[in-house]
């Protein structure tokens, strides 16, 4: 960028301007630092905001096939329009209360659980001196999270076989009686909370080590000789330091409460029916619906709902967190 400096000469004798010079000077703006600090990040988000846009934005316009009685042959806007029928198919359903409390209840105990167990691992690897152990048990504790479902529930199913299964095995060489897991709904719930405990902690912990690792060390040094012990550490120092995070990371996932794990909820059961008392949540009942009637119109609807109440959800759990700390809140 630049601008132009125009300077004008008069030369005059006797009061009569004999000539008029006109120069231009160019003067180049300069960029700042900041600026190019500006500059370099925005470019870095351009291929990010691009792909955001086209596969997040242009595919919201599939929205419509929630309100439609779609057919292939004729296409998203071709298809008759049907209004809320595909929301009171879902609603109507006989099976409509005990699928929306799985997903609710099961969600709610991953959030709970999930969080204090990832928080815990990640003061204990905090407070380990020797970094190389803390890289070992970091990689141990990462592992499962790549390994995906199907691999998950051939594990769970080595342990839970009812007849060569692991447990059972250990069971009868005790002289106790086998346990049929798979037709037994009601320990289900433990269950699924133990593979995604033992699946997500590892990945989950590194956030909040990761925050540890940025806390000043004159606040234990401090603390120490004000003859705080480890425990009154960890408790006004270590947790507190961890609340605006996990404040954070909770108002994400109370946004997803409304949604399941379909590969957690369907794998690891391996879609016994004898479980859908506890294990069926509202994916894998969309899920075989769609497989069965071929309905696309109401897994549509569904999933349009789901959206829609996870975006309630995070306004909400959102604004209750600002009331109670004005700093709290994720926006």
């Amino acid at each position: 960028m630049c601008y132009s400096d125009v300077t004008i000469k008069k030369k005059s004798i006797g009061g009569i301007v004999l000539r008029v010079k006109q120069e231009t000077k160019t003067t180049k703006f300069k960029l700042g630092g900041q600026q190019k600090t500006q500059l370099k990040l925005w470019s870095f988000c351009i291929i990010p905001m691009i792909l955001t846009f086209v596969f997040s934005y242009i595919p919201m316009v599939g929205i419509i096939i929630a309100f439609k009685d779609y057919r292939y042959d004729k296409g998203m806007f071709g298809s008759d329009w049907v209004g809320i029928n595909n929301f009171k198919f879902f609603f109507e359903s006989n099976e409509f209360f005990r699928i929306t409390w799985n997903t609710l209840y099961m969600n709610i105990l991953f959030i709970a659980v999930g969080i204090a167990c990832a928080v815990i691992v990640a003061v204990l690897l905090f407070e380990l001196k020797s970094r190389a152990k803390v890289k070992t048990f970091h990689t141990l504790l990462i592992t499962p999270h790549f390994i995906s479902w199907v691999i998950a529930a051939y594990m769970v199913y080595a342990f839970l076989n009812p007849e060569y299964g692991a447990v059972n095995n250990l069971l009868e060489r005790w002289g106790m009686e086998k346990i049929q897991f798979y037709s037994i709904p009601e320990i289900w719930p433990g269950i699924l909370l133990l593979v995604f405990v033992w699946k997500t902690v590892g990945m989950d912990s590194v956030l909040y080590y990761a925050t540890l690792m940025g806390l000043d060390e004159s606040l234990f040094e401090a603390a120490y000789l004000d003859g705080a012990n480890e425990w009154q550490k960890a408790r006004y120092i270590t947790m507190p330091s961890l609340i605006p995070i996990i404040t954070l990371l909770t108002i994400i996932k109370v946004g997803g409460i409304f949604r399941a794990d379909f590969g957690l909820f369907y794998q690891i059961p391996r879609n016994v029916g004898a479980l859908y008392e506890t294990t069926d949540v509202i994916d894998t009942y969309v899920f075989r619906n769609l497989r069965t009637l071929g309905n696309v119109g109401m897994s549509s609807a569904v999933g349009l709902l789901q959206s829609v109440v996870g975006f309630v959800l995070i306004l909400v759990t959102n604004w209750a967190s600002k009331k109670i700390d004005p700093d709290g809140g994720l926006f």
